[in-house]
Formats: C-alpha cells, sequence, structure tokens
C-alpha cells in the first residue's frame, strides 16, 4: 500500500464498520451474481469487501465468497454477521484463486458474473457503472483494469511485464486481458466449456487464474474489453496485501511461463491471429 492510500484506507475501514450489518433498504435489484475469494491472512478484513459490496447504490442478485472447507471454523463473527439473502460463504475444495468463478459460474449459468477481489473496498458506483457497460456491450467480457497481450517482430510473446496496462480507447478485442483486481463482468456463455477443468489449470496456470479465464475467452472467440467509465478504484485494505499472488508472479516471471503453457497447450497462438 502506497503511503498516500492510507488516510482514505482508515476512514472507509471505520465507515463501513459502523454501518448495520444487514443495510440493503429498496435498492434497486440488478441480475447479476458477484463472486469472489479469499484466504487465511485476509479472514480478518474481508468483512470490508463484502460491507462495501452491500452498500452499492443497486443490489446483485446474489454475493458468493467461495472458501476452502477447511477455513470453515475460523471464520470471524464480524464476517458471519453479514450473511444475508443476497450474501453467502460457500466451501470449497480448491485452493487456488480459480474457484472465485468457476463454481459460480456452474451454479448462475445464465447469469453475469462479476469477479472481484479481497484486498479492496469497492466505491459506490462500482457495480452500478459495470453492468451498464455490460448493457451497452452485451456479449463482451469487460474489466476495470486490463493488459494488451503484445508480441514482438518473430511472432514471440513479450514477457507479462511488458505487456501495457489500461490502454485508453481499446474496443473489444481478443489481444485485451482482463485483470481480477477491480472488477471484472462475464457474460453467460462466455467461456469454453473446459474452464472447471481442474486437472488443466492446476497443470498449466495454477497460479493465474486470469490467464486461464483469458485462455477460456479466447478458446470460445469471446471478446474482452477494458470498461470506457470505470469511475474511481477501489480503496486498499490496510495490510491485506502482505500476501499477494500477483507479487509472486510478477516476481519470479510466473505469469510469462504459465502463458505460455497455455499457449502451447491450446495453440492460442492460431486463436489470437484470426
Amino acid at each position: 500500500m502506497k503511503l498516500k492510500e492510507i488516510p482514505a484506507s482508515l476512514y472507509h475501514t471505520f465507515r463501513l464498520r459502523l454501518l448495520p450489518a444487514h443495510r440493503q433498504g429498496d435498492k434497486p435489484v440488478i441480475p447479476v451474481v458477484v463472486s469472489l475469494t479469499t484466504i487465511e491472512p485476509r479472514l480478518g478484513v474481508v468483512d470490508l469487501v463484502i460491507r462495501s459490496l452491500l452498500s452499492q447504490e443497486v443490489s446483485p442478485k446474489k454475493i458468493l465468497l467461495w472458501i476452502h472447507e477447511s477455513l470453515l471454523p475460523f471464520l470471524p463473527p464480524r464476517l458471519t454477521k453479514l450473511q444475508n439473502e443476497v450474501f453467502e460463504i460457500r466451501t470449497t475444495h480448491l485452493h487456488c484463486s480459480h474457484k472465485k468463478l468457476i463454481h459460480t459460474l456452474k451454479a448462475f449459468p445464465s447469469d453475469p458474473i462479476i469477479t472481484c477481489d479481497d484486498d479492496l473496498m469497492y466505491r459506490p458506483e462500482w457495480l452500478q457503472r459495470l453492468y451498464e457497460e455490460s448493457e451497452r456491450y452485451p456479449g463482451t467480457i469487460i474489466a476495470n483494469q486490463t493488459r494488451t497481450i503484445r508480441s514482438d517482430a518473430q511472432g514471440d510473446f513479450l514477457p507479462y511485464e511488458q505487456w501495457p496496462t489500461d490502454l485508453p480507447g481499446q474496443a473489444g478485442s481478443a489481444w485485451v486481458l482482463p485483470i481480477g483486481a477491480e472488477g471484472v463482468l462475464y457474460p453467460p456463455g462466455s467461456l469454453d466449456s473446459r474452464f472447471d477443468r481442474e486437472d488443466l489449470f492446476l497443470k498449466l496456470a495454477p497460479k493465474a487464474d486470469d490467464l486461464w479465464f483469458k485462455a477460456m475467452s479466447l478458446l470460445k472467440g469471446t471478446e474482452c474489453m477494458p470498461a470506457t467509465n470505470s469511475g474511481k478504484k477501489g480503496i486498499p485494505i490496510m495490510g491485506s496485501q502482505k500476501f499477494s499472488l500477483k507479487h509472486v508472479n510478477i516476481r519470479k516471471d510466473l505469469n510469462s511461463l504459465q502463458w505460455r503453457d497455455l499457449v502451447k497447450h491450446f495453440n492460442l497462438q492460431k486463436t489470437l491471429e484470426k
């Protein structure tokens, strides 16, 4: 977390925790499911994410938090008391971050799914803005944060860290990579039927769910695009970045390695060149 982000993080932490646990009211309900996962080190702060989701200007159909089944006895009351007709905690045998989407896609195959992270407090207009984008660009995967896949003159993919971030003015494209942190909306049927193949994603991209789901969208022929009206970024939660899969992947360049494995296995080079 950057030093300049600390005041806002502290303010919104106190603000959200002072709100009633089941503050929903008569807000409009939009037909989307919000899905996320968390890990043991963040159990003490993930309630802030949920509170920010429950405090949106509009209400989703459902909010699902997926946790590994071993964590169920250790859930803090400040999290469990938030459960209501909208927010639900579900368990899975999976440890990897892919669990934030694959189970929800199977449970709600006809609904748009929005994934988000467990270390940000989302602005009140976040959900409404992302949903409105999907209405303008139906059938397209839309993300508030993206990279653009790049290759060199010989056609070889550049290292992941050389893929530019959040290029403005991009239309739907096979080359846009949605990044899960700030929110990604997946329309129904936007991924290849192999999206839940544990044997494949645990072998090819065990630490890169964004890359796995990108491969699945390429195989399905679904375009991706950056949101044109994403608004302000989410507010980082103090202490939640002590363990970050993103930092591990970047430091060891694991994203580049996993992308090469996906490209080779699914022949994605040919798909991108179409």
